[in-house]
């Protein structure tokens, strides 16, 4: 490819970027999107709907970047979370490091590349990309030290960086968890792998193993059940509401702070409970529990304790001599609990595991197939052998710089947008129990399939035989790198025009949010605003995209410089995009405290040693043996300092320091724990709590309009009253469980 077709890819990707971001800054004035362009503000407030009609709600601007740009860390923390604000530091430190990378390699390496050999050069528009790629050096040329140097200041760049965001991100994570209020998951533990018993239930099985051995700090447990009966509980719940909702008549909700009527009540169904607490009986035991009751049990419970150092010490000690029995963990959040997976045996697990490897690794070897053909379309040659009818078209100049340019990247990027979902659905097989942790699966599932097939079967181009023979020896795979890395660079380079500026341009647009509000509005003419809009962040799919674009940085920087300016303006234009949506539009249900972190560390300490691996290649191959052997101690450092950085900080991501944990404990006892907080633990983990509280929500807003406010709570003890009285009734559910088990 010549710079011209380069330039041609460039100028289609800035067109598309020019008219979305115009075209968002209109839609996002029109009100009939409040829901898809401003998502957190139209589920928490009120959205008003008789918004004046004007010209300037029809004339494109640019305030919201200069909204976006002004925005701090503590607001996009407010917003979004940790995770949030750690997704926007990838995106620093990105901007960041292939800044330093791009002022040295573009004024020290670019001009070395260019007059490497001694040829009479053309006009720029018609000079090709080679030309400007480490190729054109001469064999045994003394100019290689500029490459070597280069590389070393983005490697010693990019080391302090890293060490700076990982200490900062390690002091947020621990901040975020000493400054939070108390939250039931510090309490709570997960067990699974309960033995069954004949003689008594699995409930009695908890309680009397936990009563035993962890006497002085056991307060209570609460039993998981299988999700078919909650599943018709929220069935029959949403019947009876719905009959009993016409009903005039005065009552009175019933707090949440008494236990979940999951584990334990009376043998009635739905019962209406009127103004007066008389009605309101007394609660069988969690142990009385019917026998079909037992029969729903799961192998599964979550064990409360008094305080977060005894419950970090049963979660993190081997609770018997039979590993597979009695596996303890600290229990996710109560909206981060992913309730389906509980119900899997401890035992079938690792069978889950396996089974989902195995498909992800089948996904990734059936993919090389279509990107070899990706591959083989950026080849004219290739393209007339295929398709002899397009010989005449490609004879054209513009239509072959789009078809071979422009076209294989979108093509690639096509059918990279079928992979996340199906690494999201092989995340949900494994058996992850929270939704954090599902999410972070699927990002490394995506990372690893994103890696190994953008970048390694389209860099070891040829048949599918010819790319797994060269892991065959793996001694050479190195040079195959050095040698086709150059050869590739104008594809990975019009990939990052197609796949990073048209994305972020198609993320600000929301089009497939857009698409479903404008058929629902104006094709089925549905008045009522929708109930379930909210989104959370995608991080399974942009955290792997800045990663790939990362390693293609580092390890084209010295190799083909000119890739790094586009990546540079990606990186800038994420900044912009993605703070604007994390303000507006993803709603944060959960988190993990910025455990997506490390898998950015590791992966940018493999894009770094990649690159040094393959420069060795490349000085040798270019007969330079004393640059080659320069780079082998950077290799070396590059591992000390990921050692360093693993013994540092990521046991932080792993285990909560006890030291903090007590410090916590001992500052509750001085100030006094809220009174019934262990009462509410339970409620906290009912499987049926947030059942029906999104049940009386969607009901009451699908009433009341989109006027009403809608609550996004932690717990069912904590529903707004002022909200619920609206209402001319409420529904206890007593005993529900004893009627949708028969």
């Amino acid at each position: 490819m010549d710079i011209g077709g380069l330039l041609t890819s460039a100028g289609i990707n800035i067109s598309i970027c020019g008219v979305l971001f115009s075209l968002y800054s209109v839609l996002r004035k029109q009100p009939s999107n409040a829901s898809v362009y401003f998502t957190r503000r139209f589920i928490s407030e009120p959205v008003p709907r008789d918004d004046p009609f004007g010209l300037h709600r029809f004339v494109p601007s640019a305030g919201w970047l200069m909204r976006a740009w002004r925005a701090t860390d503590e607001e996009l923390l407010e917003a979004g979370g940790v995770d949030a604000v750690v997704f926007m530091r990838i995106v620093v430190f990105s901007l960041r490091i292939f800044f330093i990378a791009t002022v040295v390699c573009i004024t020290l390496v670019l001009p070395v590349n260019y007059y490497g050999r001694d040829m009479e050069h053309k006009n720029l528009p018609v000079e090709s990309y080679d030309v400007f790629t480490i190729g054109n050096v001469q064999e045994g040329s003394k100019m290689l030290w500029a490459h070597c140097f280069a590389l070393y200041i983005i490697s010693f760049a990019a080391f302090i960086l890293l060490y700076l965001e990982y200490k900062s991100i390690t002091k947020m994570r621990l901040a975020h968890l000493t400054g939070s209020h108390p939250n039931p998951s510090h309490f709570t533990v997960l067990v699974r792998g309960i033995p069954w018993s004949q003689d008594h239930s699995y409930s009695k099985s908890v309680e009397s193993f936990f009563s035993t051995y962890y006497s002085d700090t056991y307060v209570a447990h609460q039993m998981v059940y299988r999700p078919s009966t909650v599943h018709k509980l929220k069935k029959d719940a949403k019947k009876m509401y719905r009959m009993l909702r016409p009903m005039e008549t005065e009552t009175e909700y019933v707090r949440g702070d008494k236990p979940c009527y999951l584990c334990g009540g009376s043998a009635h169904t739905f019962k209406v409970v009127h103004s007066g607490h008389d009605n309101i009986g007394s609660q069988t035991s969690i142990d009385d529990l019917h026998p079909a009751q037992i029969e729903k049990e799961c192998p599964a419970a979550f064990v409360f304790f008094k305080n977060r150092y005894a419950a970090v010490v049963a979660a993190q000690v081997l609770q018997s001599s039979n590993p597979m029995l009695w596996v303890t963990q600290l229990a996710p959040e109560p909206h981060d609990v992913y309730w389906s997976n509980l119900g899997i045996p401890y035992k079938q697990v690792w069978v889950y595991k396996i089974s989902s490897l195995l498909c992800a690794l089948a996904l990734v070897f059936v993919f090389c197939f279509p990107v070899a053909f990706v591959q083989g379309l950026t080849q004219p040659d290739v393209l007339t052998t295929w398709f002899p009818q397009i010989k005449g078209l490609l004879e054209n100049q513009f239509i072959n710089r789009v078809v071979t340019g422009y076209l294989p990247s979108v093509v690639l990027i096509l059918l990279m947008y079928t992979v996340p979902p199906i690494m999201m659905r092989l995340s949900k097989i494994e058996g992850s129990v929270s939704r954090s942790e599902r999410k972070r699966s699927a990002c490394i599932k995506v990372l690893n399939f994103t890696i190994w097939n953008v970048f390694f079967v389209n860099v070891l181009s040829g048949s599918f035989i010819q790319q797994m023979s060269v892991f065959s020896k793996l001694q050479e795979l190195p040079f195959q790198l050095a040698k086709q890395m150059p050869d590739q660079a104008t594809f990975f380079t019009t990939y990052v025009l197609s796949s990073g500026w048209a994305s972020v341009a198609c993320e600000l647009i929301q089009l497939f949010s857009l698409v479903w509000n404008f058929f629902r509005k104006f094709i089925l003419r549905n008045k009522e605003e929708p109930t379930n809009i909210a989104l959370t962040f995608p991080h399974h799919t942009e955290i792997p995209r800045m990663l790939l674009f990362g390693l293609l940085g580092f390890t084209l920087a010295i190799l083909a410089p000119l890739i790094l300016p586009f990546l540079l303006v990606y990186f800038f234009l994420a900044f912009l995009v993605y703070r604007n949506q994390i303000l507006h539009v993803y709603v944060t249900k959960y988190e993990s405290a910025g455990r997506f972190w490390p898998v950015v560390h590791n992966t940018t300490i493999f894009s770094l040693v990649l690159t040094q691996v393959i420069a060795v290649a490349v000085f040798a191959l270019k007969e330079a043996p004393v640059a080659s052997g320069f780079t082998i101690p950077l290799i070396i450092f590059s591992l000390l300092f990921n050692e360093y950085c693993r013994k540092r900080f990521s046991q932080v991501f792993r285990r909560s320091p006890a030291q903090v944990l007590i410090e916590m404990d001992r500052r509750d006892e001085r100030i006094g724990r809220e009174e019934g907080f262990y009462s509410q633990l339970r409620s906290a983990y009912c499987q049926l709590a947030y059942i029906t509280k999104d049940l009386i929500i969607s009901e009451d807003f699908s009433t009341a309009g989109p006027n009403r406010q809608r609550e996004d709570d932690r717990s069912c003890h904590d529903e707004d009253e002022s909200s619920l009285r609206q209402g001319a009734y409420h529904v206890r559910l007593e005993g529900a469980v004893e009627k949708g088990m028969k």
